[in-house]
């Protein structure tokens, strides 16, 4: 285990991977940390560096007292790989890690060679949707919105053909801190990041999966047209979780847009 204070936050960190490999920096979802990433950092090892951290509020990191906001997050982000001596990454961001990952090129376009936004928007949700989400938590904590979130975290073949797994990622979602999931759902209430976003300069994968109930499609290939140099890419069968649920598949795309941009 490995934390790392940035923002007077203490991040658990996960480093592999030779310094002089081509890195690549994993933003997670709400209600996940760094171990949605293991399949893809598995297949990918030895051939990048590979970062990964609980977002603060998640995981093994620093719960502090919310609101958060995405430039909170982005904040984090960019101190972090400061911190580890990383000039040039490949943000690589699942849903609120995927605003993180649009942040942090929008902010700083020299040290992204290229994107990667997975199940994700400029803008997710609406204001009065998450603040219904905060309004269930603050009444019953995550538990009661947990059956939900899995149905549209996870295509139904995957839930019914999957039990035991689908178990462990129920107890990661339940078992984040309530305090980090509040403060980073009001994070996602504000944050509508189009304007930037839609001035992206790299280029940028946009993967999508068909059985997203979180950010359907739809959402997503919008937010790929605002890219000038967008791929779209949707995976079938796939949840809003494509890299847990289909991680082949995955890092088929992730693959084939490194080479074709050279990052690899």
């Amino acid at each position: 285990m490995r934390m790392i204070a940035v923002n007077g936050v203490a991040l658990h960190v996960e480093d592999s991977g030779e310094p002089h490999l081509p890195a690549l920096a994993f933003c997670n979802s709400l209600g996940t940390d760094l171990r949605s990433w293991d399949a893809v950092a598995g297949q990918l090892r030895g051939r990048v560096r590979i970062i990964r951290h609980d977002a603060r509020g998640h995981g093994l990191s620093d719960c502090p007292a919310g609101p958060y906001a995405v430039a909170d997050l982005v904040d984090d982000l960019s101190a972090l790989l400061g911190h580890l001596g990383v000039e040039r990454c490949v943000p690589v961001g699942l849903s609120v890690g995927g605003l993180v990952a649009q942040g942090f090129a929008a902010r700083h376009p020299d040290k992204v060679p290229a994107l990667v936004l997975s199940n994700t928007a400029a803008r997710i949700g609406t204001a009065e949707t998450w603040q219904e989400r905060i309004r269930l938590i603050e009444a019953g904590g995550i538990e009661a919105i947990a059956e939900p979130i899995l149905e549209r975290w996870f295509s139904a073949a995957f839930r019914g053909s999957e039990p035991v797994a689908l178990a462990g990622w129920r107890a990661m979602l339940t078992r984040t801190p309530r305090q980090g999931y509040l403060a980073t759902c009001a994070a996602l209430a504000a944050a509508d990041l189009t304007p930037s976003t839609s001035q992206l300069p790299m280029p940028t994968l946009v993967i999508a999966g068909s059985e997203d109930g979180a950010t359907p499609p739809a959402l997503v290939e919008a937010t790929a047209r605002l890219i000038r140099d967008a791929r779209y890419t949707l995976i079938a069968g796939a949840g809003h979780l494509p890299c847990i649920e289909i991680p082949d598949a995955f890092c088929a795309a992730l693959d084939a847009f490194l080479e074709e941009t050279a990052v690899v």
